[in-house]
């Protein structure tokens, strides 16, 4: 046990490094060790230095350089130390198996690979010899993981900058349609920025990116033009480079800013049509590749392999890498690749609604009891003097109100909640099927791998169905019904510009667009016109209707009315700017959508051919292979044996008595099933903009995959 002890120790070393990212504390001991051993050394002043923080500013990272340039540090040395561990008890591990003889191995293996036998000579290596291959395995796997470590920690950033530029490309135009929409209302420019970073949440990382700026202006005191300036310099994103350059140009010069962001709307609108028929392009093309190379590829490889296999040699070993490793593998390596290169192009929703609309108004029930001037923690009211402990009890049901506010809102709208939360339903539904598969599928009965795989391979992919099933439904329906309320948006706000330039207020406006027909979006503005009319202010009411419909577009549409009404009671042309930007987001969405259905076709029907070649297989050619091997005779006899047949060696039906043609249908039925859940997932990505889109594919895959085996078993 002693002997083990450094390898328990490098592994406890290894593991010790994944506590920051779960416990603070342990995380604090952690920046604390870093800074005292490397913090002076990261601190001098360079070229790298001044890159690295430029990385960092890219990526947004919470912290400073100095900090996370010392743990990158210390990672790398205690996974280098760790590594060398493990090194010398690897190569030791290496010889303890390769101490056996070499003509035993020899004879173990093909004659192709008796020359792999004479590794077993290094276990004869004298002391001098042996030491220095350990010092080599040591020091080859320390240094590999302690310069991974440390090139990997910076390739995560410029990863991270990466993605983040693409989110700003995608969320740019609408955040410079929201600034023009505030400062064509009358609102003053760093009014127009203050509100920006209040919704920064709804408008993603574009306004993100200029709360930065706008947090420099308030808190330090920078003015407009050096705060934009230092934006432009820090964001990885060009187009926002180029944006707050100008931007900071035209406030030097004192122009309009209305007209300079009205000039900057127009040309994002452009290019978005543009990069919308670049995205389309490039979705075509993957779409191609992916059915010509991961869908006709492997079926002409399989087909191949097992015509060779059940004619003149076994091929299962390698058909069952093809089939378990390589499409699975290739599959998930080409969604990586199009997610990478399509990722901010085709403006794709990935806003985080959760703090945007956490409550009626903005805020906690906490935090807006403490608005009111209820007590706060520190046992004092807003405004006033600490007072006693009297509001301890009040403060403690507070925090459990929150504790418990989940609950509620799953207990009051348990549909809206499931609806809501595809991914609960999805963590629900795996113990279930689980469960429900040991009772149905258990006991297997011992025997071959392959008739005990058989025992179990249909109920695990009807269970897999049944998951993925109950995922997609809850996936879709949520989907649907805020695709049917986007459809709504932009009439909604046409409708409301057109009756508020006509001379009504935005009350009377809200109340008379409400009793239109809005189709899915009519329920929701009734209820905000209920709210209305019992009291609430039109703000108010509007966020409630932002809170039920959680759609990323009517947040939007929300929080520019909401802030143009502070500035002016004329909306009407800030509708009509919000109104362009919601259709013409809307109208590429649907763009997209209608072009890709036609690939979409494609792949179903490159799985079905799929589906045919295998069906034909296991129906015609794999009997008529067994018939020419067992002629109405022994299992053993093959066609060579019959009256007139030739003799000698070189017949095509050689050996095939050999052959575990059971084996080759069972991995027909698991190829179908494994090419489903990938074509499924392509699918989905490439038609909609995610794998979760298509799940919905992978089941409808999965029951074709079933049924057409289910028929091959009846015939």
């Amino acid at each position: 046990m002693i002997a083990y002890l450094p390898l328990l120790a490098a592994f406890g070393c290894c593991l010790a490094l994944l506590l920051p990212a779960v416990d603070d504390g342990a995380d604090l001991v952690v920046t604390r060790v870093a800074l005292s051993l490397f913090g002076d050394y990261v601190g001098e002043d360079g070229p790298r230095r001044q890159r690295q923080r430029d990385l960092m500013r890219a990526a947004h990272v919470a912290g400073t350089h100095r900090t996370y340039a010392a743990k990158t540090l210390l990672y790398a040395g205690v996974l280098g130390v760790a590594g060398s561990v493990i090194g010398v008890y690897a190569a030791a591990g290496l010889l303890s198996v390769l101490d056996v003889s070499e003509a035993a191995l020899r004879g173990t293996l093909p004659a192709s690979l008796g020359f792999v036998a004479g590794v077993t000579r290094l276990t004869e290596l004298g002391l001098p010899k042996l030491f220095l291959l350990l010092t080599l395995a040591s020091a080859t796997l320390g240094a590999a993981l302690a310069v991974g470590m440390y090139y990997g920690r910076w390739e995560l950033l410029d990863q991270r900058a990466h993605a983040r530029g693409a989110e700003i490309d995608a969320t740019l135009p609408r955040t410079v349609a929201f600034m023009y929409a505030l400062s064509r209302s009358g609102m003053p420019f760093p009014r127009v920025m203050d509100t920006l970073a209040e919704n920064e949440a709804v408008y993603g990382e574009a306004a993100t990116e200029l709360s930065v700026a706008v947090r420099d202006m308030n808190a330090f005191g920078t003015d407009a033009l050096t705060a934009l300036q230092r934006t432009s310099r820090r964001t990885p994103s060009d187009d926002l480079a180029d944006f707050a350059e100008n931007l900071a140009s035209v406030l030097g010069t004192g122009q309009p800013i209305s007209t300079f962001l009205s000039d900057q709307y127009e040309l994002y609108q452009e290019e978005a049509e543009s990069k919308q028929q670049q995205y389309l392009e490039l979705l075509s093309t993957f779409a191609e590749a992916y059915v010509t190379a991961l869908v006709a590829g492997p079926l002409f490889f399989i087909t191949i392999l097992v015509v060779i296999g059940l004619v003149l040699e076994d091929t299962l070993p390698l058909l069952r890498v093809v089939v378990y490793l390589g499409v699975p593998l290739a599959t998930f390596g080409f969604v990586v690749y199009v997610d990478s290169v399509t990722q901010g192009i085709g403006g794709t929703e990935t806003v985080d609604l959760s703090e945007a609309i956490e409550d009626e108004s903005g805020m906690s029930d906490t935090a807006s009891a403490q608005a009111d001037g209820n007590p706060q923690p520190d046992g004092g009211v807003a405004g006033g003097s600490p007072s006693a402990d009297r509001w301890a009890a009040s403060r403690e049901r507070l925090r459990a109100y929150d504790r418990i506010r989940t609950l509620r809102r799953w207990a009051a709208s348990p549909v809206e909640s499931v609806l809501g939360a595809p991914r609960t339903v999805f963590l629900l539904s795996v113990p279930l099927a689980v469960v429900v598969l040991l009772v149905t599928a258990f006991p297997i009965t011992l025997g071959p791998p392959t008739e005990m795989v058989a025992q179990v391979e249909t109920p695990i992919v009807a269970a897999t169905v049944v998951v993925l099933a109950s995922y997609a439904v809850v996936y879709e329906a949520h989907k649907r019904r805020v695709r049917r309320i986007e459809s709504a948006v932009p009439d909604f706000l046409d409708r409301l510009a057109s009756v508020n330039e006509a001379g009504t207020s935005v009350v009377g406006s809200v109340r008379r667009v409400a009793d239109s027909n809005l189709e899915a979006l009519t329920d929701d503005l009734q209820r905000t016109r209920r709210d209305i009319d019992w009291g609430a202010d039109v703000g108010t009411a509007l966020r409630r209707l932002e809170r039920r419909v959680r759609s990323p577009m009517t947040s939007r549409a929300v929080a520019l009315i909401t802030n143009a009404m502070r500035a002016s009671g004329d909306v009407g042309p800030v509708l009509r700017i919000a109104a362009d930007e919601s259709r013409a987001t809307w109208s590429l969405r649907r763009e997209r959508r209608q072009v890709m259905l036609t690939y979409l076709i494609v792949i179903y029907i490159s799985f079905l051919v799929f589906l045919g070649i295998i069906a034909s297989l296991s129906v015609s050619f794999i009997p008529a292979i067994e018939e020419a091997a067992i002629p109405g005779a022994g299992a053993g006899t093959s066609a060579s044996d019959l009256p007139g047949a030739p003799s000698g060696p070189g017949g095509i039906t050689d050996g095939l008595g050999d052959i575990n043609t059971t084996a080759y249908e069972q991995l027909f039925f698991h190829a179908a099933a494994i090419q489903a859940v990938c074509s499924g997932l392509v699918a989905g990505q490439l038609g909609e903009g995610s794998v979760r889109d298509g799940v919905k594919h992978v089941v409808a895959l999965l029951l074709l995959t079933l049924a057409t085996f289910l028929v091959i078993d009846l015939v």
